[in-house]
């Protein structure tokens, strides 16, 4: 993977050298102005590597390079050679760029493998019939690869349709016969951008819950801004890169889980989800967030830890008047700052209030703001 700091064109001094890093069995080049300075060369180094700046040692002949001082001082040039080793406990998402293992569901296994087909036959049959009764498709950890086809035929007997745990590949079209589902869930498959049918998705009017953590998506379609029953939304483990701005029209959502992608923006059309109570933002490339985060009024809980976070929203402790949880570990910013901004003390004083219980039973524990502003 190559990263380009996009510096050479505005320094006409300098040119572009690139240098090799290896990490983690692999090589990484990277091209950079010798003028930049080994803090820079580390955030670019982030993307690449899930490594937080702050975690990355930098070794080039033996020596630790210091972050003040540029790649020229440092002796580095064109083709030089550098080990970067990462500090465990910080890293961007659940950890460093590696090898990715595949997730293969638990079979289950029919004991009675010599059983007749007619056997198999009346077992299909009493399943189908158990779904209708229940609301409930259960297929989860089925090493499925395909949703089966007696599913559709429960028509608007599902509530929820559970396929977590699978090797899916695709959600077809037909999950729009489903008219009355309410509950989504297709954790831990295989399926990419283009494997679901989101015009089937559109037509489930009842729709509340979609749940596609640990997938391969990479984006999420404008289309899914027409769900508008949906209450929670969860993408976690991902690969996405931001959210469509559509993501505005969903009213009702409440929940949106988006953590451990790799999103460096959130669209400003966020702040139109005004229902939201709890976000997680969590272990991405965000540096900020929107003004426009400013307008929920129900917001209880906000996760950022794990980012490149230097700032908030000015007036989020101000107009944000539920908000008791705000996770900023391995972020940037610092208890000095929070305290700078307006209604940081009544914010301070509900969210004291919450831990209230676990303070009291607490020996020894500092009452100081510790859910992840940095004290230097």
């Amino acid at each position: 993977m190559e990263v380009d700091d996009g510096t050479s064109g505005s320094n006409s001094s300098s040119t572009t050298i690139t240098i090799s890093v290896k990490f983690s069995g692999s090589t990484i080049p990277i091209s950079i102005s010798p003028q930049s300075t080994i803090k820079d060369l580390k955030s670019l180094l982030l993307p690449a590597t899930n490594v937080l700046p702050r975690g990355q040692k930098l070794i080039f002949k033996g020596k630790v390079l210091e972050d003040p001082v540029t790649l020229a001082a440092s002796n580095l040039s064109n083709g030089s050679k550098l080990m970067l080793v990462a500090s465990q406990g910080l890293y961007q998402g659940d950890g460093p760029v590696l090898k990715k293992a595949q997730v293969v569901p638990r079979s289950r296994k029919d004991n009675h493998s010599s059983s007749s087909n007619d056997a198999k036959k009346i077992l299909v049959k009493n399943r189908s019939e158990r779904w209708k009764v229940t609301g409930v498709v259960a297929l989860s950890e089925c090493n499925l690869e395909a949703i089966p086809d007696e599913v559709w035929v429960c028509g608007s007997s599902a509530r929820v349709l559970d396929c977590n745990n699978n090797i899916l590949r695709n959600v077809p079209v037909e999950i729009s016969q489903l008219t009355r589902l309410e509950k989504l869930l297709l954790n831990a498959n295989n399926l990419l951008d283009e494997s679901i049918n989101w015009e089937g998705l559109r037509n489930l009017k009842y729709l509340t819950v979609l749940s596609l953590n640990q997938n391969h998506l990479t984006t999420l379609p404008s289309v899914l801004g027409s769900i508008n029953s949906l209450r929670e939304l969860h993408v976690s483990n991902n690969e996405l890169a931001g959210l469509p701005d559509e993501i505005g029209h969903l009213a009702q959502l409440e929940v949106l889980k988006a953590n451990n992608n790799r999103m460096s923006k959130i669209s400003e059309f966020i702040g139109n989800c005004r229902s939201l109570v709890e976000v997680d933002f969590s272990s991405n490339f965000l540096s900020e967030l929107p003004e426009k985060f400013c307008s929920f009024n129900n917001l209880k809980a906000l996760h950022l830890s794990n980012n490149g976070m230097k700032s908030l929203p000015s007036k989020l402790f101000k107009t944000c008047l539920q908000l008791s949880t705000l996770d900023l570990h391995n972020t940037e910013i610092t208890i000095d700052l929070l305290r700078q901004f307006e209604g940081w003390d009544n914010f301070d004083e509900r969210r004291r209030s919450k831990h209230q219980k676990q303070i009291e039973f607490r020996v020894g524990v500092s009452r100081d703001f510790d859910e992840g502003a940095d004290k230097n």
